[in-house]
């Protein structure tokens, strides 16, 4: 299973590596990083000032996609066409997101189904991971500007508590931007590489990753043990972060300073820039649009109070769940621009009661930690160990003939996963599970190891099954792959052996085509799973016209009847954009008559019953 560089534009074996990239790719701001004279180094913009990119993604009216400074100037102007925080939506369905829905300025998609929620601007719809895409070509085109080279290799971070759904989106979103995804790594890994915590093998280490990012707090325990990094216990608020500072600010000012602009975005960066100056200064005033707003250090301090409080919480529990006590942290790590607040950093420090480690710039420790994993990769640190990978992705056939990964490529070996599918005929008594290796979406571009038929399902309706696919790939390379239906108990299993018979052109040839045909594969992905969830909406429509005919008024019944049949033509046709837009049509309209419906069957269920 060895590791084998390629040229992906050339798709030819090389001997020796090219530079492989670390990526900080962050909820309000990414960074990329690359290794300089044996030092990790974050790339600045053609400004030559920031390390910073803003994830921010702005669609103009001429159709051009903005990315980063240019793209946060229209969040005030044209927010339904500029999009932020997507990092908070990779790998989640509707379900996941509705509770926060009004946190984002955009419209989210709800198609009532468990499919990856979708973001639509105008009448496209895009995913996370197209939106995440542009935010890493925009990187990517950063550090080959620098490099005067094209760069194909990177390592991207995600925090600790990412599910594998969020992984495997933010892999997908590298392979969009043309990156061959060679790692996942953990953010506070990376940010315990970047202060070199792995070096001293002689004892076991825990550590403390202290994360107060723009939009978000994580607060990570970790344990270094002959250079192996376990996360024992995570924890923190995806809504809180230095955005929650300067807002607490702006809310001051908005109450004790007359004719102050509530709503004002260049009042929300003047506080952001009260901030900066109160972490060195004792007192902040300025005057913006003829009124003067001042703030001193010590009313800044009792404004935050009750933020730093909550992280410290977050600390507290994070502790609880690692079984261990503040004394038993061995460091405690800063990352997060907002770590620079001096409360901050001695709150921090008094609760764990040991000074912290704040020396590296906290905006890029994260991302100078990419840089050294990739430089781990790249050959170029012998010092560190690198355990056995898979060479090529591993998954099963879904509907449509689509690859599902269920372990990627270059996962540790021995690994083990799995994931749980549902059957999609009522009544349905057998599935067949294909097994296959590549990187490319359908399974007809990748290669077929092998595949089994899990009989005796008990007739149950569809989607109500559960049947869970695992995969168990030993420290020999042989994959062992389970399927069970959970509800009965029915299971099955296949051994493959061989499925690394594969010379090195051609695992070179299968991941220079999936780089090759990213778009295209997406693009038809992405047609197939809207046909899949439009035939899932309109056997549900139908169903529901069928029940509710009663209680639905003629004019209902023709609206509802024309969206279907508009739907059923769009579903006949090639433009995922047009199914979408046609399902999203059909759920508003008919989502009303829903409740109507629940609210009927239930006071008719009621009828004659107490409570």
């Amino acid at each position: 299973m060895a590791k084998i560089p390629i040229n992906i534009q050339s798709g030819e074996i090389q001997k020796n590596s090219e530079t492989i990239i670390g990526i900080d790719l962050g909820t309000t701001n990414s960074l990329v990083a690359h290794i300089v004279d044996g030092q990790p180094v974050a790339v600045k913009g053609k400004d030559g000032k920031s390390t910073l990119v803003p994830s921010i993604v702005h669609f103009t009216e001429d159709g051009r996609i903005l990315v980063g400074e240019a793209a946060r100037e229209k969040l005030i102007s044209d927010p339904q066409n500029t999009i932020y925080s997507v990092k908070r939506l990779m790998g989640k369905s509707y379900g996941d997101v509705n509770e926060f829905e009004q946190y984002f300025g955009y419209k989210i998609i709800d198609e009532d189904t468990d499919s990856l929620v979708k973001i639509r601007v105008g009448n496209r719809f895009y995913t996370p991971i197209e939106l995440s895409a542009e935010i890493l070509k925009e990187l990517k085109r950063r550090i080959e500007k620098e490099l005067d080279a094209t760069v194909s290799k990177a390592v991207i971070t995600v925090p600790a508590y990412f599910n594998d759904a969020q992984r495997q989106a933010t892999r997908d979103a590298g392979k969009l931007a043309g990156l061959d995804v060679l790692r996942i790594v953990n953010e506070p890994t990376a940010a315990s590489l970047s202060y070199g915590l792995n070096k001293d093998q002689s004892e076991s280490q825990t550590i403390a990753v202290y994360d107060l990012g723009g939009g978000t707090f994580d607060i990570s325990i970790l344990q270094i043990q002959d250079g192996i990094f376990e996360v024992l216990a995570t924890n923190g608020d995806t809504f809180l972060g230095g955005d929650d500072l300067d807002r607490a600010i702006v809310d001051h000012w908005t109450k004790t300073t007359e004719n102050a602009k509530t709503f004002s975005q260049s009042l929300r960066l003047l506080a952001e820039e009260a901030k900066k100056t109160l972490s060195s200064k004792d007192h902040f005033s300025k005057d913006l649009d003829g009124q003067n707003y001042s703030l001193s250090r010590q009313d800044f301090e009792q404004l935050i109070k009750p933020l730093l409080d909550k992280t410290l919480e977050a600390c507290k529990n994070a502790l609880q769940d690692a079984k261990l006590e503040s004394a038993q942290i061995d460091h405690i790590v800063m990352v997060g621009g907002s770590t620079r607040v001096p409360l901050v950093k001695k709150s921090v420090a008094d609760f764990f009661g040991k000074a912290v480690y704040d020396k590296l710039n906290p905006d890029e420790v994260v991302a100078l930690g990419a840089g050294i994993q990739a430089d781990v990769l790249a050959g170029n640190q012998k010092d560190i160990l690198l355990l056995d990978v898979t060479p090529l992705s591993l998954g099963i056939e879904t509907v449509g003939g689509l690859m599902d990964v269920i372990i990627s490529r270059n996962s540790k070996v021995p690994s083990k996963a799995g994931r749980q599918y549902t059957t999609s005929v009522d009544g349905q008594a057998n599935l067949k599970v294909g097994v296959y290796q590549g990187e490319r979406d359908l399974v007809e571009h990748n290669r077929k190891l092998g595949e089994f038929i899990l009989r005796g399902i008990p007739p149950m309706p569809a989607g109500l099954p559960k049947i869970e696919i695992q995969f168990i790939l030993n420290a020999d390379g042989i994959l062992l792959v389970k399927a069970k239906e959970l509800r009965s108990n029915v299971e099955q299993e296949i051994e493959i052996r061989s499925q690394y018979g594969l010379s090195e052109e051609d695992m070179g040839r299968m991941l220079l085509e999936s780089i090759q045909n990213a778009e295209g594969d997406m693009k038809i992905r992405a047609l197939l799973e809207a046909r899949n969830e439009a035939q899932n909406i309109l056997l549900s429509s139908e169903k529901f016209l069928k029940q509710n005919e009663s209680i639905i008024s003629e004019e209902e019944m023709t609206q509802t009847k024309a969206l279907v049949e508009a739907l059923q033509k769009s579903v006949a046709g090639e433009d995922k954009d047009a199914i979408n837009k046609a399902m999203d049509d059909l759920n508003t309209y008919t989502s009303p008559l829903a409740h109507r419906a629940m609210d009927f069957n239930i006071a008719e269920a009621m009828k004659g019953k107490k409570i």
